[in-house]
């Protein structure tokens, strides 16, 4: 891991000490439109999200829920390109001192140029990547870049993951490991809470520090339940959805009553 300190895990910590650990809130840059998202995002941090998590909408979403895979669509059909992110970035963190993560797949980057999107996202404010669909074996070169401007880089783990998998995710990510309970369809609430408190359990056998669980959570209760085992809570469809429904407003209060079950 990288010696520099990581924006990321400082707000994760520092929730710890205030709360019961951190949530992360999910948003799609460019929806509805760029200016809705950008003011979305300020709304979302200043209504309790220690994280921000600005999707980069992608036309193959393989791993995204209904409500997230329309709302990135309507962000293409309106025009989003790829360094609309940039400029989100830089005008949330002007406006709020939170860090923001930028949620997207391998290919876009690809496409930019890696060391020219890490460049940008850089002097932009961001504070890194992550990344659901490489793992840190065929990432050499995104390691050595985000070393190099700075970077968080968050890698996924699976209950499926191998040991061997699970030893190289936590020594190449900054920031937290992103812990997913299944890589399909959700099941059963308390089979879910099983399998992510287990593999947070492993993931800390191999020396991740930090680790926030993403399984589809969608209230207080279920946010307070992943707190008992890991650092933080990762919120996205409940967002999007409120953000589609109510506007800013709607999500604003969703945050609030969501980061409720952060408190001790």
């Amino acid at each position: 891991m990288s010696v520099r300190e990581s924006q990321v895990e400082a707000a994760v910590r520092a929730a710890k000490r205030e709360r019961r650990g951190a949530l992360v809130g999910y948003l799609p840059v460019g929806f509805p439109d760029l200016d809705t998202s950008v003011e979305a995002a300020i709304a979302m941090a200043r209504s309790g999200a220690d994280v921000l998590e600005l999707g980069l909408p992608y036309s193959d979403p393989v791993m995204d829920g209904v409500v997230i895979q329309e709302a990135t669509q309507q962000a293409l059909r309106a025009g989003f390109r790829v360094a609309q992110v940039f400029e989100a970035v830089r005008r949330v963190r002007e406006a709020v001192d939170v860090p923001v993560l930028v949620m997207t797949y391998w290919n876009p980057v690809l496409q930019y140029g890696v060391e020219r999107f890490a460049e940008q996202l850089a002097a932009a404010g961001g504070a890194g990547l992550i990344t659901p669909d490489i793992t840190p074996d065929s990432a050499a070169e995104w390691i050595e870049v985000s070393d190099r401007f700075g970077l968080d880089r968050v890698f996924l783990a699976a209950p499926t993951s191998s040991e061997e998998r699970l030893e190289l995710v936590a020594r190449s990510t900054t920031g937290f490991v992103y812990t997913v309970s299944t890589m399909g369809i959700t099941g059963e609430r308390a089979e879910l809470d099983a399998a992510a408190r287990g593999l947070t359990e492993r993931l800390r056998a191999h020396g991740a520090e930090t680790a926030c669980v993403g399984i589809g959570i969608s209230t207080a209760e279920q946010v307070a339940s992943a707190l008992d085992y890991a650092d933080g809570a990762i919120v996205g469809t409940a967002f999007v959805r409120a953000l589609r429904d109510g506007g800013v407003p709607r999500l604003a209060e969703t945050v609030r009553e969501i980061a409720e079950g952060t408190k001790r």
